[in-house]
């Protein structure tokens, strides 16, 4: 197999596993794989999936790749958290919930971590745009903090809510309160009901 052909069959799904490099050449030979990520023409970003080095600069592609190495999941908890401004710390692992089990990877992109939660509590996300027409699957501002109230309980007094440091002009003007409650519902859970009434008084939603 030449590599210079199987780069530009592969080169624009930007993520590709190793089912789709067979369903193209029946015949491959797994150890060309092996090869490439070894001499550096293409990066492993976990068992079965890989890249190649050019994304490396493009925006968007650590989020893109989390979306797709684990799916379904979308990006939510800390990295979404983070993205809209809501708490002030730079993440250094991408966050996303699954319906899968939970899991961790580490690939030349970053730290990936997914947290599971059960099939029917995985809502709340839009397909966001990338530059190349591409979309990322990215929790909505309600259900990222819901998620992370719901999968880290100890979020449940005033003093561990304060410590979220959560952005107050944000949370009274960009987070919907309608919004919110509405996502509460939806996981018919008691606890983080009463979580969630702890966060509206906290910060005075």
């Amino acid at each position: 197999m030449n590599f210079i052909e199987f780069r530009r069959k592969m080169f624009d799904l930007a993520c590709f596993n190793i089912n789709q490099v067979y369903a193209w050449q029946p015949d491959f030979n797994r150890n060309n794989l092996v090869r490439w990520t070894n001499r550096g023409l293409i990066i492993r970003l976990k068992q079965g999936y890989y890249t190649f080095p050019e994304y490396k600069g493009k925006a968007d592609y650590p989020f893109y790749f989390a979306n797709r190495i684990y799916r379904p999941s979308y990006i939510s908890l800390h990295t979404a958290l983070s993205f809209y401004g809501m708490i002030p710390e730079a993440v250094v692992q991408i966050t996303s919930v699954t319906s899968l089990k939970t899991a961790s990877f580490s690939n030349a992109f970053g730290e990936y971590s997914y947290q599971s939660e059960k099939e029917e509590l995985i809502f709340g996300y839009d397909l966001k745009p990338m530059e190349d027409g591409r979309t990322l699957m990215f929790a909505r501002p309600e259900k990222a903090l819901l998620d992370l109230l719901y999968l880290y309980p100890f979020y449940d007094s005033t003093q561990e809510l304060e410590e979220l440091r959560l952005d107050e002009s944000y949370l009274n003007e960009d987070l919907s309160r309608d919004i919110l409650q509405e996502y509460t519902s939806r996981f018919e859970n008691k606890a983080l009901e009463q979580r969630v009434q702890r966060l509206i008084i906290t910060y005075g939603l």
